[in-house]
């Protein structure tokens, strides 16, 4: 397995001091927000973190893809900007791009400063409290529609992806319900990952195990992992307590998952791809950071993450 670490804030480049720190601390693989359609930009950026010793081996957020989800009358012209990224991104020796298929947004939280251990600050969603939808906005009706969208989109790109090097791993809705602000939603379930994957078969359709995410499913992490396995090519190492409509983030030692055993499979499945911490707490000091993103945490979780795997490792031998 290799540690890797998002180590940027909002559109902002890694700056040199995380770069330095995420060197020191052992982080291997650096993950990077897409740059926009410029080649130069993406190749100054890898070029860039090689320097500090470390790789960049996955692109994830910012990328092409509300039309295509959509299905607007823009989504032809969308698809071929995706086409041009996965290309780009190939050329730049990148192997990953994660993405996701959540209609109408990302991933969603109701607060951003829930107070945790020792007046640390974490997100966290309570479906209660979202303001009401306004559904005339939405232009996909079912989940239907939305699986067939995904699949087109699979079709036409996935080729593309596999000439370039590039696999795509999918990350799953946050929160996973069925439906969010009135848009559909499908990235939910066991079931619907096991679909993905048989949608458009491919070396290059994976998955993004987050584990938090299923987590808020509600289902078991290591047999999880063990299930769905072969596809696993990147994992968002992170926890929550609670359930899919009312839950908080944690830190990574104190909550719901076993992530000793969670461990322990994703070692019995022989992952060997990029495993990040995912949305940590705040700490002091930190408050006007990016909720989730801030640097302090983020070493607290690579440094729990390396004795996991160590010792995991260890009994293994």
């Amino acid at each position: 397995m290799k540690i890797a670490s998002v180590l940027s804030y909002y559109k902002a480049p890694p700056s040199d001091e995380n770069l330095k720190l995420a060197s020191q601390v052992g982080v291997t693989d650096v993950v990077i927000r897409y740059p926009g359609p410029d080649y130069s930009k993406l190749h100054s950026i890898k070029t860039r973190i090689e320097s500090f010793g470390l790789n960049a081996t996955v692109v994830e957020g910012y990328l092409p893809l509300e039309e295509i989800k959509m299905g607007s009358v823009k989504r032809s012209d969308e698809i071929e900007q995706f086409k041009t990224a996965i290309r780009y991104i190939g050329q730049a020796g990148i192997p990953l791009v994660c993405y996701n298929f959540m209609s109408g947004g990302d991933w969603a939280r109701t607060s951003l400063n829930e107070p945790a251990r020792g007046g640390a600050l974490v997100t966290a969603f309570n479906i209660n409290s979202l303001p009401p939808s306004s559904s005339s906005k939405v232009n996909i009706q079912s989940s239907n529609q939305l699986w067939e969208n995904l699949k087109d989109f699979l079709e036409q790109v996935l080729p593309i992806a596999e000439e370039a090097g590039v696999t795509l791993v999918m990350h799953p809705d946050d929160p996973p319900l069925p439906t969010f602000q009135g848009y559909p939603r499908i990235m939910n379930s066991i079931e619907s990952f096991e679909r993905l994957v048989s949608l458009v078969p491919s070396p290059a359709n994976a998955i993004c195990f987050c584990q938090g995410s299923f987590a808020e499913m509600g289902v078991d992490i290591p047999s999880t992992i063990r299930r769905l396995g072969k596809h696993i090519k990147y994992v968002h190492f992170r926890d929550i307590r609670g359930t899919t409509s009312n839950f908080v983030e944690t830190f990574h030692d104190n909550g719901q998952t076993n992530m000793v055993e969670s461990m322990k499979a994703y070692d019995d499945i022989g992952f060997q791809g990029p495993i990040r911490p995912d949305h940590v707490p705040q700490l002091t000091g930190e408050e006007q950071g990016e909720p989730g993103y801030t640097m302090l945490g983020r070493l607290f979780a690579i440094g729990y993450i390396h004795g996991l795997i160590q010792a995991v490792q260890q009994k293994t031998k």
